[in-house]
């Protein structure tokens, strides 16, 4: 096996991240949490124009924190008998939701699926920062000139909470055993959706991202998904005055934090040789986990596909419904 860039594999498997928590981290989150239940589960759902024999297909819309339109897209399986399974699909940075087809796999199987366009990127969903239309990245470094709350990645992390109450909350799914998924961005929401709803049964982040910050800029990796970083220093703090306050700001979206409220089954999928979110800030959050949690590593893969993951990924999330099946 190959060193990975970063660090030895051993150090990785017991590195606890160097970026600061702030010490009212935990109270900061127990009142957000509080905020994001207040609005309910109330959603909207409209169907849409792609259908298939086996899965119906709808928009869904709710209403986030700050009056926030956000939507979704939500697959359920067609003439299902009793209350299902879901999973909730979390997408790249700057992405959206995806195709239709691409959740298809998962009603087949028996599993509604609910895939969030995050606010102000790629999709639908809309930001309230006072303009119309997508404001696509520079979320990391938005609201961080103001109180924590006005952090745009609090919302986007209640956000996801708040979609997958929304899905418990519905007749058709079985609230016991909703999953959640995603890679980079999503791998970050997915830790974070499950650590801010702990009923989330199975967790499969692949290369999570928002992990670590203070690690990125310390190994001179701020650039591709995390450049913004470097931007906000060479504009506002040219001379790294705030340095410490900057990232002690950072802590309160900092995804390896909440780790340890997470209690689902926790299944990642990690390459050594990723430039784009390093290993050492994904183990950063991995190694914060207490509840069962597994690890796929693959040596010579950074960012990018991981042959046969998604087919580990999809087994892993299925393996209640298979073995009710045998």
């Amino acid at each position: 096996m190959p060193l990975t860039f970063d660090m030895p594999l051993d150090a990785l498997k017991t590195y606890q991240g160097c970026n600061p928590k702030p010490d009212d981290f935990d109270m900061f989150w127990d009142r957000s949490i509080a905020d994001m239940k207040a609005l309910g589960t109330v959603a909207k759902l409209e169907r849409a124009e792609f259908q298939t024999a086996f899965a119906e297909c709808f928009h869904l819309g709710f209403t986030g924190l700050d009056g926030a339109r956000i939507h979704a897209k939500f697959l359920r399986p067609r003439n299902a008998t009793g209350p299902c399974p879901a999973v909730l699909m979390f997408h790249g940075y700057g992405g959206n939701a995806g195709d239709w087809v691409d959740k298809l796999s998962y009603v087949a199987a028996g599993y509604g699926v609910a895939a969030l366009d995050c606010r102000g990127q790629g999709g639908l969903s809309r930001d309230t920062g006072g303009v119309t239309g997508p404001t696509h990245t520079g979320h990391i470094i938005r609201g961080l000139d103001d109180a924590p709350d006005g952090l745009l990645f609090r919302r986007i992390f209640l956000d996801a909470a708040q979609l997958a109450r929304i899905l418990m909350a519905m007749p058709e799914v079985d609230e016991n055993r909703v999953s959640a998924i995603g890679r980079s961005q999503g791998g970050g929401l997915a830790l974070a959706c499950a650590a801010l709803e702990p009923r989330i049964r199975r967790v499969a982040p692949t290369y999570p991202f928002l992990c670590d910050y203070r690690r990125v800029w310390e190994i001179d990796l701020v650039m591709d998904a995390y450049h913004e970083i470097r931007e906000y220093f060479r504009y506002f703090d040219p001379r790294h005055e705030r340095e410490e306050e900057i990232f002690s700001r950072l802590g309160y979206i900092d995804v390896q934090h909440l780790c340890s409220r997470i209690r689902g089954e926790v299944f990642m999928g990690t390459g050594l040789m990723d430039m784009v979110c390093p290993p050492s800030t994904q183990f950063a959050a991995y190694n914060r986990i207490s509840a069962p949690k597994s690890l796929a590593l693959y040596p010579d893969f950074g960012h990018e596909d991981l042959p046969g993951h998604p087919d580990r990924i999809f087994q892993f999330i299925t393996a209640d419904r298979r073995r009710e099946k045998d």
